[in-house]
């Protein structure tokens, strides 16, 4: 199975529902809270997953592949595509 991480800040409700999601798929997963330095860590992600404009939370990754927030890992789970990609 493919690393998954998971970008969050502690008061966002679609972090802990990509959470909820992985957690009741039993998908482990390493969240990195990034909370303290949200607006340092922002630029990092924007720069190194090459995101244009503002960088939303979650950002998610799975193996090398940023797969974007909550919505896109519930789309790629009710497509049935997520389970694949972690392989």
């Amino acid at each position: 199975m493919k690393d998954v991480i998971i970008y969050t800040v502690d008061y966002c409700p679609y972090c802990k529902k990509a959470e909820m999601l992985l957690n009741e798929k039993n998908i482990p997963f390493k969240k990195i809270d990034i909370s303290e330095n949200e607006d340092e860590y922002r630029k990092k992600l924007g720069e190194y997953y090459d995101i244009k404009g503002r960088v939303t939370v979650p950002q998610i990754v799975i193996g090398n592949k940023r797969i974007g927030g909550f919505d896109d890992l519930e789309k790629l789970n009710n497509s049935g595509s997520l389970d694949s990609l972690l392989n």
